[in-house]
């Protein structure tokens, strides 16, 4: 029995140093069968930037009196190219694709918004923002509990499962490998191997369809970019049967010092990004909500080496063809002394929790109760982010 287990083990472990760039399962429970989708079901993606992204850089509030006593060094180089946004903010000069989805009405920027963590901890603020209770729970994540509900199928785009993904339905991880590829005849004789294995025989069904779909990912040289991760996934979501919905991670946004140019890198790159997945999603953007969010933001007064420390509101993006874009959403706080948190972070106005609610209730049509079990601590903000669908999207659903 010893030396029958093992070779299981030693099948797992071939699988996983061989076929590369694969979807690895991780299912609670026992193994349930894929969900049968309908062709126009509408996806949802989530992107968490780690590290504090600075709101007031992203949108910054030009017509607030109090901005440039704050901080004059970090607005000065930026102000006169940023995009216009109306309502007295602009956007980030780097962040083109999203002004252009702005223009487009399909994006909606909403200002001083938190996680719900008050605490200016990475890792707490992290930990809340993924598992989105009102007492953290590193084994159940939101969108796990929405896939749950809304009986979906997810991709964490990442090399181990988030906590934003764990919980009780099957998630699926995905992130491009490292390794030489293996040949042809190889894959072949794993069929035949592990036939006999419903686990091991649909995992390498399904990562051979993912080589198949990413095959041009050797010829990427920064294929563990940001950028480039996006664009894969916006190829796995495109795909007829692939996963409702994806989650993706990009880190480097804890700006203490030379935050000026650092930003203007980050933005950059996330921008770039969004412009990978939605070329890539094709069609499928039309009935796609990117979610864009951060633990949360930083102080408003720049500190003495050219960056900013850890804050508490921040913003959050809601992007995407499904989406009933072209306004910034959320009350504005202030920037006068008076107005901040604790007397120096931007004051929060709105959790990113009752904005996520209300495109889950929109986009996704779950109900009251299910609401209630993704998000049991907040309520779900009345205002309309989703775009009504079409009468040939139903037709085609």
């Amino acid at each position: 029995m010893a030396d029958i287990n093992r070779k299981k083990l030693d099948r797992r472990s071939l699988l996983k140093a061989t076929a590369g760039s694969f979807v690895a399962w991780h299912t609670p429970g026992a193994l349930s069968a894929p969900v049968k989708k309908p062709k126009a079901r509408p996806k949802l993606v989530w992107v968490i930037l780690r590290g504090g992204m600075d709101s007031l850089q992203a949108i910054f509030p030009h017509s607030d009196p109090h901005l440039m006593s704050h901080r004059k060094r970090l607005v000065s180089p930026l102000k006169d190219s940023a995009y216009d946004l109306g309502a007295g903010f602009s956007l980030h000069p780097a962040l083109q694709e999203l002004n252009s989805l702005y223009k487009q009405k399909q994006l909606i920027p909403v200002i001083a918004t938190e996680s719900g963590a008050k605490t200016r901890s990475h890792f707490y603020a992290q930990d809340m923002l993924e598992s989105g209770l009102p007492d953290v729970d590193i084994e159940s994540g939101w969108l796990n509990r929405a896939v749950e509900s809304y009986q979906g199928e997810s991709l964490a785009i990442a090399h181990t499962l988030p906590i934003g993904l764990r919980g009780k339905q099957r998630a699926n991880t995905w992130y491009p490998d490292v390794l030489r590829p293996a040949k042809e005849d190889l894959y072949e004789r794993l069929q035949v191997l592990y036939k006999d294995d419903q686990l091991l025989s649909e995992r390498l069904a399904e990562g051979l369809k993912n080589r198949n779909l990413l095959g041009n990912m050797a010829k990427i040289k920064r294929k563990n970019s940001f950028a480039s991760l996006a664009g894969s996934c916006g190829t796995i979501l495109a795909d007829r049967d692939g996963p409702d919905c994806a989650m993706l991670e990009m880190s480097g946004w804890d700006t203490h010092q030379n935050q000026v140019g650092h930003l203007d890198r980050q933005f950059k790159e996330l921008d770039s990004g969004i412009a990978r997945l939605r070329e890539n999603l094709a069609e499928q953007w039309a009935q796609t909500v990117v979610v864009v969010t951060t633990e949360f933001g930083r102080t408003v007064a720049e500190n003495g080496t050219g960056g900013t420390d850890h804050g508490t509101a921040s913003a959050m993006f809601i992007a995407g063809g499904a989406v009933a874009g072209g306004r910034v959403q959320g009350r504005w706080p202030g920037l006068a002394k008076a107005d901040l948190f604790e007397g120096r972070d931007l004051m929060p106005t709105s959790d990113t929790r009752q904005w996520v609610r209300a495109i889950l209730s929109q986009h996704w049509n779950l109900s009251s109760t299910q609401l209630d079990y993704v998000f049991p601590a907040v309520k779900t903000m009345d205002t309309q982010l989703i775009r009504p669908i079409s009468k040939s999207v139903k037709a085609a659903s």
